[in-house]
């Protein structure tokens, strides 16, 4: 497989599901151009594990900023001739919004985004990767990074539960669900080939990807 029929790819998925690398071997084995948010640019972020209430509305509308920038960097004439595969989608923004404002915050936060969100690229497929809390856990403590090992469990199931919702009634693009629970992109090469097989056949509407473990002969 040598190429792709897509140009733009969203990977999406809770906090410790496994976007970043998935999106890096895509890219490695497509020739793609990678686009990755960088939370460690976010001068709120440490801030919010610490204090949320204090801190939620900085660093969801520095979050904002950064996505849209991203976003807006996907030339139009690229994107023809080019692969691109993001660990993000702007529209999720509002799934940590809605969580982490008051109503106060939120209203002003809805008002923000609706100005910075007009135009921006819709992707050519959606891979959506999931799994229960105590894979999300384990892989986060896995990770090592400090601030995250600060994340309560009842917040990470919120927004687990809030990415469930959002792709539930999603239809603007090509939508792959993966349960990524029992599948190891890191180290298993037969893992791996095996979703691009799903990647590469889905063209429209959306696929359930339910794959058992693969032991590597």
């Amino acid at each position: 497989m040598n190429t792709l029929p897509h140009r733009y790819i969203v990977v999406e998925g809770p906090i410790g599901v496994g976007k970043t690398h998935l999106v890096k071997r895509l890219a490695e084995s497509f020739s793609g151009t990678t686009l990755f948010e960088q939370p460690e640019r976010n001068p709120f972020l440490e801030k919010f594990y610490l204090h949320p209430k204090q801190s939620a509305l900085p660093t969801q509308l520095s979050f904002l900023m950064q996505r849209v920038k991203l976003s807006k960097s996907l030339q139009q004439d690229d994107l023809f001739n080019d692969l691109h595969i993001a660990d993000f989608m702007v529209e999720k923004d509002r799934l940590f919004a809605q969580i982490t404002l008051d109503d106060d915050e939120l209203a002003l936060y809805n008002m923000v985004y609706d100005n910075l969100t007009l135009h921006h690229r819709t992707p050519d497929l959606v891979i959506y990767l999931q799994a229960p809390l105590s894979v999300l856990k384990a892989r986060v403590s896995q990770r090592g990074i400090g601030y995250e090992q600060r994340i309560e469990d009842a917040y990470l199931q919120r927004l687990s539960d809030s990415y469930a919702d959002f792709f539930h009634y999603y239809d603007e693009a090509p939508l792959l669900i993966v349960n990524a629970e029992q599948i190891d992109l890191i180290n298993s090469e037969q893992d791996y080939k095996n979703l691009l097989e799903q990647i590469s056949t889905l063209q429209s509407g959306r696929q359930y990807y339910n794959p058992l473990p693969v032991k590597e002969k």
